[in-house]
């Protein structure tokens, strides 16, 4: 692997004059160091990264740079000595460069996008450089325009290289706020969310709404202040609106039901910190077509935990929200969950929900009592009947509650 590398590196700077050569002997480097540290660490030693840097640069080629910028962008990925090696202002200015040149084409763009998103995964110094040096900007610039018309763009994904720069575009604004959170570049990047609001409501396309949940679910992630603005946008009623949409579709699609669930997830990250905003769903019936969605049978545990998380932040403190779960037996579903599945996370997410509604099932009990006292005998009889049937829910409930309790509590003891 050593002498190869050598051999490689020494045939780069003999063939300048030869760029297709030269973007052989850079296809062969990256499929060696691809996922490979030793060798990425092995190339940075001999000065073979630094001399690839300086490649992408001065390169008269396209095909060279574009080439070099990928190999980059492999080295940093397999190796993390290599990120912090060329994790520096003057790349990223020089990234920055590339992008707002106007003769730069859309493949070099992405392949710059790349090497951006390499250095800031799991990396907060990255993350402070993307920022300081305005490149964060630029992405969301690109993020704005990189698309000028999704619906256009989305039948042909594979072949189409804007709509692959604007994914690019999307990972790395993903990367940058996340992974480490990043509370600073979260609050730069939500600057977008109108543009994003507007593109979910002109189009539901898969190839649209993945990309843009990701970005959204990341930035307002455990930042109240991010949550506190999308609410205000009208970003969770355009939510609600796409988890109507493809849940009307979900019966027919396979395809929707999962986009579903990830709309869902997203929902869940918008309110997590945040539950009060989450009123605004009531008047969606969010909650309802939650249980719609948590009944499919081909959903994974993971996103019945999703799902169910969402419930509960849904019903943490929305009596309306809480009502609607009680009205839709989301209560006997929850203690299915409890006595059926044997995921300890599972189990935490739905008795989560239960501990949200034990005050409201009582409020509830005693409100369908006292409206029993004004009604006909048959309509007193069905409320008795609800009323019976919820105490009888909630006790059993309560009793795994308990035994939950106490075999935590054993545990823990132990």
């Amino acid at each position: 692997m050593k002498t190869d590398l050598n051999l490689l590196l020494e045939c780069l700077k003999y063939q300048m004059d030869c760029p297709l050569s030269q973007k052989e002997a850079l296809i062969t480097i990256y499929s060696i160091c691809q996922q490979n540290s030793e060798a990425s660490e092995y190339l940075r030693e001999i000065g073979g990264l630094m001399f690839i840097n300086d490649l992408a640069k001065s390169s008269a080629h396209c095909i060279v740079k574009e080439a070099a910028l990928f190999t980059l962008g492999i080295i940093i990925e397999s190796n993390v000595y290599c990120q912090q090696t060329l994790c520096t202002s003057a790349l990223f200015e020089d990234l920055i460069l590339f992008l707002i040149k106007k003769d730069s084409g859309v493949n070099l763009k992405r392949m710059s996008v790349y090497v951006i998103l390499a250095l800031v995964s799991n990396n907060k110094n990255g993350q402070s450089c993307v920022r300081d040096t305005g490149c964060i900007s630029l992405l969301l610039q690109l993020f704005r325009t990189a698309l000028c018309t999704p619906e256009k763009n989305v039948s042909d994904e594979n072949s189409d290289p804007c709509y692959q720069l604007w994914c690019s575009v999307c990972s790395t604004l993903c990367a940058c706020v996340n992974n480490p959170q990043n509370e600073d570049n979260q609050n730069i990047c939500c600057s977008v969310f109108p543009h994003a609001k507007e593109w979910l409501e002109s189009c539901t396309e898969p190839e649209i709404v993945r990309p843009i949940c990701s970005f959204l679910g990341l930035t307002v992630a455990n930042n109240s202040y991010v949550q506190k603005y999308f609410a205000s946008i009208g970003g969770l009623d355009t939510l609600a609106k796409v988890l109507l949409e493809l849940m009307h579709d979900s019966c027919l699609s396979h395809s929707s039901m999962k986009l579903a669930v990830v709309v869902a997830k997203t929902l869940d990250a918008c309110i997590a910190n945040n539950s009060a905003v989450g009123v605004v769903l009531a008047k969606y019936h969010t909650v309802s077509e939650l249980l719609k969605l948590l009944s499919n049978e081909t959903l994974s545990t993971g996103e019945k935990i999703s799902i169910i998380l969402t419930i509960g932040h849904c019903t943490e403190v929305c009596e309306e929200n809480q009502c609607e779960l009680l009205q839709n037996n989301g209560l006997p579903l929850m203690i299915q969950v409890l006595t059926e599945s044997q995921d300890e996370e599972l189990i935490k997410a739905a008795t989560f929900v239960l501990q949200n509604c034990k005050q409201m099932t009582e409020q509830l009990s005693l409100k369908l009592y006292d409206n029993s006292l004004n009604v006909n005998n048959a309509e007193e009889l069905d409320v008795q009947v609800r009323n019976r049937c919820l105490q009888d829910y909630w006790k059993k409930a309560k009793e795994i509650l308990h035994r939950i309790n106490s075999i935590e509590k054993q545990h823990n003891e132990d």
